[in-house]
């Protein structure tokens, strides 16, 4: 029986302090083993995969350790993400995605995950902001759960940002909100807080840190996309998450035939494909 995740961050394991941290959301069985493996493969040193029953899985990666979560819980990613905060050390980097969500950043293609977090800090900076990028199988007909890893396809174009507003109306400082891609497209079948594609993906703990229900933090500096004296790296998350939900949901999956437009890409899965549309930001880092 595996462990819960209230268990397992009760016992204080001392490997949460080794980071970076993956955490990622299972919503359901589809493309669990590609999204471990991405993440090994990306260089993180922990994968913690939290779902509502216990995973099957023929050949686990050895830093995979799966908890029981009710991840289809509304606030399930504030609820887990809070809590792993809490127990882990202060200072550890964290990631946090779903299953069939695939983390990419600069020259990610060649270089590991702590290598781009270690050049991040020496900036000063203690979040990066990542854009969900949705993919999406060419033909539904095909693939009715709209996932197919082989026949990836992508919106090249269609993004853009919006000044973002605090509370009082003044526009927020380093701050946007970011649209496009399926969110975009289909926007009347997904409410307005749904609707943006930036995640504070990526981030180091710290004490009174926390995450909240729109993918962004208590601490504005976190939701910053740089820092005040020059542009910083930023990331990407290929996801398959709005295309499975809008051909699963019974008040879409019946209206769209299909998510291919003139602008659908097909996806190599290289970052460099991200660069060079403008997707990620490498900063200052070569």
């Amino acid at each position: 029986m595996a462990a819960s995740l209230a268990q397992y961050l009760a016992a204080r394991p001392p490997e949460l302090a080794k980071g970076p941290v993956a955490i990622i959301l299972c919503e359901d069985q589809v493309e669990l083993g590609s999204s471990f493996a991405h993440a090994e493969r990306a260089g993180f040193k922990l994968i913690l995969a939290l779902s509502p029953e216990k995973l099957q899985l023929t050949e686990p990666p050895a830093i995979l350790r799966n908890l029981i979560f009710d991840t289809r819980h509304p606030e399930a990613h504030t609820r887990a993400v809070n809590a792993i905060i809490d127990a882990a050390p202060a200072d550890t980097w964290m990631y946090y995605g779903y299953n069939a969500e695939y983390l990419f950043f600069p020259f990610s293609d060649s270089r590991r995950v702590g290598e781009m977090l270690a050049f991040h800090s020496e900036e000063r900076r203690r979040a990066m902001l990542t854009y969900v990028i949705d993919l999406y199988a060419p033909d539904l007909s095909r693939f009715p759960d709209a996932v197919s890893i082989d026949e990836a396809m992508f919106d090249r174009t269609g993004y853009y940002a919006l000044a973002r507003t605090g509370k009082d109306g003044q526009v927020k400082d380093r701050q946007l909100d970011f649209h496009g891609g399926l969110r975009w497209r289909f926007e009347e079948y997904l409410p307005p807080s749904r609707r943006r594609i930036d995640r504070i993906g990526l981030f180091r703990t710290q004490k009174g840190l926390r995450l909240l229900a729109d993918h962004r933090f208590n601490l504005e500096e976190y939701n910053t996309y740089s820092c005040p004296w020059h542009r910083n790296l930023t990331a990407t998350i290929a996801s398959f998450r709005v295309a499975k939900a809008l051909a699963r949901n019974p008040g879409s999956r019946l209206e769209i035939n299909s998510f291919t437009w003139r602008h659908s890409h097909p996806f190599r899965w290289k970052a460099q494909q991200f660069m060079e549309l403008g997707l990620m930001e490498p900063g200052q880092w070569f």
